[in-house]
């Protein structure tokens, strides 16, 4: 199983909406990267979800129920989604100051390259991150 990070601004889709709908396809990513980390995700993976300008925080975690196909959202073939579930609420949000104070996270995708939306989370980040939300 291999750990993911995808953001999203709490006021165009928060976690709470997420819930309510219990699914969704992760969609309109526009950046090679991110492209390249949606079509490496496979069903089960575990996804920390992240609130992005507004409260900057880690605030649950949810899993891959479908792996890449073409993205709804454009006719260009180069684009994909995937369609997550939520799973689980941290029991307190992984604020990003704190993990900026945290020497443990200093090569975080999330630290190290800030504007990426889709990112990979090392094993050892995320059992770190799970310690610090408990």
């Amino acid at each position: 199983m291999a750990y993911w990070l995808v953001k999203s601004e709490p006021a165009v889709y928060s976690w709470d909406t997420f819930v309510k709908e219990k699914e969704t396809c992760w969609s309109g990513v526009r950046n090679y990267a991110a492209r390249l980390n949606l079509r490496a995700m496979k069903k089960g993976d575990e996804v920390l979800f992240y609130h992005s300008n507004d409260g900057m925080e880690i605030v649950g975690i949810a899993k891959v129920s479908k792996e890449a196909y073409p993205d709804p959202t454009t006719n260009d073939e180069r684009w994909v989604a995937v369609d997550l579930k939520a799973y689980k609420k941290l029991k307190k949000p992984v604020t990003l100051a704190q993990l900026k104070q945290d020497k443990r996270f200093a090569n975080m995708d999330l630290i190290r390259l800030g504007r990426l939306s889709v990112q990979t989370v090392k094993p050892a980040e995320w059992e770190l991150l799970l310690k610090l939300s408990s």
